[in-house]
């Protein structure tokens, strides 16, 4: 047991640790990262629309026979939320409706990588090997994940040291939080109900990526941008071979 969470620890952290350094690598390189976010924006889209429907939206649907109703909570969820900071927040302040550039993609990776902590618990309490072989495709996307956060909170006009501290948070330390908070209670969590939470975070990823960073993205020059979609759809498409 003691052999089991270490080991779950463990590898949480370092996915939260791969994820800082991709924070901490486009802030060292800010001038470099404003001049490419169109890009991250693209390869953002296809890794997360693409993870979501070939690895997501499937693995929910075999733990859980409602996970359709999941995906459309979790769009609808970040659809409302979108419509309700833009509607209120936005209208009262409009210097303020650039924040939600920066929100809504912060959410939807959050709830993905707190997710991500159930899973860290559930595979290594089926075994040591099951846990290490789904590490080896969950550590593969923190790296992009904490870059693509930081960038988008700066692009919607937080200072650097907030962009940080709110990417951070959502990006890397969710993940290690998540496995802490399921851990004790890992036995008593049954297959439907972590089911539900991965078909919520399918939704709620599937509206960042389709809904909201491809027409950001869509502004920018097309040929670079589909090599950058295609680029984020590859690495999707590695980490789901990896897991299988």
């Amino acid at each position: 047991m003691d052999n089991v969470f270490w080991a779950a620890l463990g590898t949480s952290m370092l996915a939260a640790l791969v994820t800082a350094l991709g924070i901490f690598t486009i802030r060292r390189f800010a001038g470099w990262g404003q001049r490419n976010t169109p890009h991250f924006m693209n390869f953002a889209a296809g890794l997360l629309i693409s993870a979501s429907l070939l690895h997501l939206v499937p693995e929910s649907l075999g733990m859980v026979a409602a996970a359709p109703a999941g995906w459309l909570a979790g769009f609808v969820a970040l659809l409302l939320f979108n419509r309700i900071a833009t509607g209120f927040l936005c209208e009262r302040d409009p210097e303020n409706k650039s924040y939600v550039i920066g929100l809504i993609p912060m959410i939807g990776i959050g709830i993905h990588s707190f997710v991500d902590g159930f899973i860290y618990s559930i595979t290594f309490s089926v075994s040591l090997f099951t846990g290490y072989l789904a590490t080896i495709g969950m550590v593969l996307h923190e790296f992009p994940e904490g870059l693509v956060t930081y960038l988008f909170l700066l692009r919607g006009g937080f200072s650097e040291r907030r962009a940080m501290v709110l990417a951070f948070m959502a990006a890397a330390a969710s993940t290690p939080a998540g496995m802490l908070l399921s851990y004790p209670f890992v036995s008593r969590i049954n297959t439907p109900m972590l089911g539900t939470l991965l078909a919520i975070s399918a939704g709620a990823l599937l509206y960042v990526g389709a809904s909201h960073l491809l027409p950001h993205a869509e502004q920018e020059r097309k040929g670079q941008s589909l090599l950058a979609f295609g680029g984020g759809m590859l690495v999707a498409i590695l980490i789901v071979l990896s897991k299988a």
